[in-house]
């Protein structure tokens, strides 16, 4: 029954999908044939502005013709870069939308605005906007934002015939974008598009009306994919950082051209600032859950700059399933929400009831995180749930991955997510369930965590409710450590102790069982995967169906000395003096 409902499940997408791309032809053949009405542009009047970091030095690469996008470096040896084989999608896409031209326009030389004028006068001569991903309605309204925001550098120093083909190149890509938006553009790739017109409408002269009609549907989608809680509707913190960095500028072109902002994007804006630093370790890098890699700090120093209302982290984002507990300089970032739905889980992993711990600038415990440029069968181990730090059942995911129209999607995995949590006097209490395990093993699992006052104790329960039929049902608690830390097995593998960068020491202890120590991949470096450990607690769930753990801070070496030296020193004094 559970895989005809998959299937079932599987199928209806596909249709759907289907159906809205053939919509979406079928609203482009109408418009072909029926060109009158189109909104034509004959001037730029406004550049948006570019939040995004660029560096100079990049420029002079891409005039030796080395493309350094996506992780990938490719030499072109003289060809254009539209024509060597990329090697791969993610850098396609990126060369596709120009996002590279930020790096040129840092530059600010003669050979450098040559340069990028060059590049586009051959993509839009030759017509490269045909290419298959250069199609792509993200990677299109990419373009036309870069376009946009760097066109000072372009058309600097250009002739009129260059300009007149640019601004006709931008008008026909707004044009295309907002026949693309009838087909079945989803998820964070409708709110690109939807951003992407509104800039054009508002930069393009002559455009009032599709600007007023944008507008609308803008603020229309952000009610829908922006949850009241400021998380987006994928619970990937890394779009909403993309989505920020877009419509900050946006609100600023408003009204840098004297029109209010429409009060979607500003209220949206408003509560996606606290809901971004919820994931927020002490070190400056977000909680790696549901698509998140590596936090780029230069983008987020940016945001910091913009945050006009400097609130508070949230603690509990009850709309998107995360939870935050903090104490001393400790922070636990929880994960318990269902997996998202349709187009928003193409990137979503099976982390439920998974956590991340940090003291201070050091992270502790955290996730593999998402490897968004490796191999498909990489991205897919990423978001299994043994590439986090909750309890995995019979190495199994508590979310199934299906096929859906060439895209991984999630199709099933838990339902039914429940969350409480309360401060009391031992500290700050949270408890949470899940259902994910229900159809495979009948069983659901719950996990209570409990933070100390002062943040040097995180106690752990995890429970499992295997139904009587079962005879024995392999489990396994995992926590993936940063690669910082330096783990070491204690007492035969009754324990551990982890040694931070800091100095600090803390031990590991799961209620008298075996700890070992695995192999596991870091996902989320700046540089690229690193190696790391876990540690690994194995238990039978129908033998022993609760299980209990505990981190504790023992102190730095130089405190741990200290307090040998004090008691050997009261010993000492405590001893009576032998007469002679």
């Amino acid at each position: 029954m559970n895989g005809w409902s998959e299937r079932g499940g599987l199928a209806r997408a596909a249709i759907g999908r289907a159906a809205r791309r053939t919509r979406g032809q079928v609203a482009g053949a109408k418009r072909a044939l029926w060109p009158f009405g189109r909104l034509r542009a004959s001037r730029l009047l406004f550049a948006p502005h570019d939040l995004r970091t660029a560096d100079p030095t990049t420029a002079s690469d891409i005039y030796a013709g080395y493309f350094a996008l996506a992780g990938r470096t490719v030499n072109c040896h003289g060809e254009s870069p539209f024509l060597v084989a990329p090697p791969s999608e993610a850098w396609s896409e990126a060369l596709h939308g120009f996002v590279w031209l930020r790096h040129l326009r840092a530059a600010d030389t003669a050979i450098a605005r040559a340069n990028a004028r060059a590049l586009v006068d051959e993509f839009i001569a030759r017509r490269h906007d045909r290419d298959e991903i250069a199609r792509r309605p993200a990677v299109i309204a990419r373009r036309l934002m870069s376009f946009l925001s760097h066109s000072p550098l372009l058309l600097e120093g250009a002739d009129h015939a260059f300009y007149e083909r640019f601004i006709r190149h931008v008008a026909q890509t707004a044009e295309r974008l907002q026949l693309a938006l009838a087909g079945a553009v989803e998820g964070a790739a409708r709110l690109q598009c939807l951003i992407a017109i509104c800039f054009a409408a508002i930069c393009l002269d002559g455009q009032e009306r599709r600007l007023r009609r944008y507008e609308i549907a803008l603020s229309d989608e952000l009610e829908l994919q922006i949850l009241p809680d400021g998380g987006h509707l994928s619970r990937n913190p890394r779009i909403l950082i993309d989505l920020l960095l877009d419509l900050l500028p946006l609100r600023e072109t408003f009204t840098a051209r004297g029109l209010e902002p429409p009060r979607a994007v500003i209220m949206a804006i408003d509560r996606m600032m606290p809901h971004l630093k919820l994931f927020r370790h002490g070190d400056g890098a977000l909680a790696l859950f549901n698509g998140m890699n590596a936090t780029p700090p230069d983008l987020m120093a940016t945001l910091a700059a913009y945050d006009d209302v400097r609130a508070r982290p949230i603690e509990h984002a009850a709309y998107s399933g995360y939870d935050r507990l903090s104490a001393g300089t400790s922070i636990v970032v929880v994960e318990a929400g269902p997996p998202p739905r349709g187009a928003n889980s193409i990137e979503a992993h099976a982390g439920c009831l998974s956590f991340e711990l940090s003291t201070g600038s050091q992270r502790i415990v955290v996730n593999c995180g998402a490897s968004r440029f490796g191999t498909p069968e990489l991205k897919l181990a990423a978001r299994a749930t043994a590439a986090h730090s909750t309890v995995t059942l019979n190495d199994r995911s508590s979310a199934v991955f299906g096929l859906v129209l060439g895209e991984r999607r999630i199709t099933a995995g838990p339902a039914d997510v429940r969350v409480a949590r309360q401060d009391g006097e031992d500290g700050h209490e949270w408890v949470g369930s899940h259902d994910g395990y229900r159809r495979a093993f009948g069983t659901v699992h719950t996990r209570r965590l409990l933070l100390s006052r002062n943040g040097s104790e995180l106690v752990g329960e995890d429970a499992l409710s295997p139904p009587a039929a079962l005879a024995s049902l392999p489990a396994a608690a995992r926590f993936h450590l940063h690669p910082n830390v330096k783990p070491s097995l204690i007492r035969d593998g009754e324990g551990a102790l982890l040694a931070l960068p800091s100095g600090e020491i803390w031990a590991f202890e799961a209620s008298g069982l075996r700890v070992t120590l695995e192999e596991s991949i870091f996902f989320a470096a700046a540089d690229g995967r690193h190696k790391t450990a876990q540690l690994v607690v194995e238990f039978d769930a129908v033998a022993t169906p609760q299980v209990t753990w505990r981190f504790a801070r023992l102190g730095t070496p130089a405190q741990r000395k200290t307090r040998a030296e004090e008691a050997r020193q009261e010993q000492a004094e405590a001893e009576p003096d032998l007469p002679l």
